[in-house]
């Protein structure tokens, strides 16, 4: 499992980008839309083939009759940092260690992007979404690789939840830059980058 990529929600994907940008103080890419989920998203590259998006529902297209990811039917208040994708190589046998709210594999596409995703049949991540959601990329150039990066390095990500011990212990992750910390869920990501030190939440 390998940290691949963060997501900050907002009821709006302007307000989410505005979110990201006031924060950063830099601009957020392209992106596009989710058909399968009815989203859509922009994005930026981080430096160590990490990326950003800012992703919301997509008011020009039908809500699908199904749950969206993200828990994104229910969002509610400012824009923040909802959800963090881990992606492994072989998502039906990472799935097979983790526990049954980690979802099921999802097949996804979007312009040239194809993957399978990890994806709760009720939208709702383990630990009010404190728990990563998972992805097997089936591309040969990832977006963290090929996304320009804006410049800014992720010093730390710090997911503050009840079950932060739990957490530490069932993710099976190795990254020194992401830190559980026990309190009410909060994610809150400190880069270092053009701007001096920018955080985000």
């Amino acid at each position: 499992m390998i940290f691949d990529h963060f997501a900050v929600s907002a009821l709006t994907l302007d307000e989410a980008v505005s979110h990201v940008e006031e924060s950063l103080g830099v601009k957020m890419g392209a992106g596009g839309q989710h058909a399968h989920f009815a989203t859509h998203n922009r994005l930026i590259g981080l430096e160590d083939g990490l990326y950003l998006e800012s992703i919301a529902a997509d008011p020009t297209v039908p809500a699908p009759s199904y749950p969206r990811w993200f828990d994104l039917d229910v969002f509610k208040g400012g824009p923040r940092i909802t959800n963090w994708i881990c992606r492994v190589d072989d998502l039906e046998s990472a799935l097979e260690g983790l526990p049954k709210g980690a979802g099921d594999p999802v097949a996804l596409t979007r312009g040239d992007l194809r993957w399978k995703m990890a994806v709760p049949a009720n939208g709702k991540l383990p630990c009010d979404g404190a728990f990563p959601a998972l992805i097997q990329w089936q591309v040969e150039n990832l977006p963290g690789l090929s996304l320009p990066s804006a410049g800014l390095r992720l010093m730390r990500l710090e997911i503050a939840h009840p079950e932060a011990k739990w957490l530490s212990e069932t993710v099976p992750l190795n990254d020194p830059r992401v830190v559980f910390v026990s309190g009410d869920f909060d994610m809150q990501a400190t880069f270092d980058g053009p701007n001096g030190t920018r955080v985000l939440r």
